[in-house]
């Protein structure tokens, strides 16, 4: 089997109308490019595995994961870049709310970029959720970054371009998929941003509220700033 020039890993939780659709329109936007379609479902408790299942004959580059106990989308996550068999990894949430059409303009910069740049990060316009989720990702969004100067306005897009090998390098935790501009900076690489559509939720509900957000970022952020203060960047490794 040929290795793929990209890895899409789209991680799901109950998202049994929404999955089937987004991955049918992923699999329009990326057409004949080589690339591999990895839905990982973290237990969800509907039928969302057996309708992504049943894709398989209709895409081909489809696979379909299954954690056996519901751990979290940032686990989802890692779980399908560690079983990803391409260079670039490209992220979508699974509730169809990222426009796959995006997608392929991401990984297409980042492939034709120099190493050094490691992220592609999608920052969405004309957001299509309620104003008070805006409120709260504005203020969030100007917090951490003006803690951890990442330069990214909008780290909760789960669209995203970046190199698996950069990947692998991070520290593991829960909620890193929002950090990941941060310690790409932090291990020494480049990150860039693109302007991406942001489309309604048509399906299923929301798993995350404003509080629970909340209670979780403080403590990641005081987390990712105290790996900030531990890091040495040897600017580059030569074999002498």
């Amino acid at each position: 089997m040929s290795t793929p020039d990209y890895s899409i890993v789209v991680p799901v939780y109950d998202e049994g109308e929404a999955a089937p659709l987004l991955a049918r329109e992923i699999a329009a936007a990326f057409g004949d490019r080589s690339y591999e379609l990895i839905f990982v479902n973290d237990a969800s408790k509907d039928d969302t595995q057996a309708r992504l299942t049943a894709l398989k004959g209709e895409i081909p580059q489809l696979r379909v994961l299954a954690h056996r106990k519901n751990s979290g989308q940032s686990r989802a996550i890692r779980s399908g870049i560690l079983e990803a068999r391409a260079p670039i990894i490209v992220t979508l949430d699974g509730d169809g709310q990222n426009d796959p059409a995006d997608a392929p303009r991401l990984a297409e910069r980042l492939k034709a970029s120099p190493k050094e740049l490691a992220l592609v990060g999608g920052e969405r316009v004309k957001r299509q959720d309620s104003e008070a989720k805006r409120w709260a990702s504005r203020w969030a969004n100007r917090i951490r970054r003006r803690l951890l100067n990442d330069n990214c306005n909008d780290t909760g897009c789960g669209l995203k371009a970046f190199r698996r090998e950069a990947f692998l390098r991070l520290p593991y935790f829960d909620h890193i998929h929002r950090y990941l501009p941060a310690l790409m900076l932090r291990e020494g690489y480049e990150v860039a941003f693109e302007p991406v559509n942001h489309r309604h939720r048509e399906t299923g509900v929301s798993k995350y509220n404003n509080w629970g957000r909340l209670k979780a970022s403080v403590s990641d952020l005081l987390g990712v700033m105290w790996l900030n203060t531990r890091a040495r960047n040897p600017l580059g490794v030569d074999e002498v």
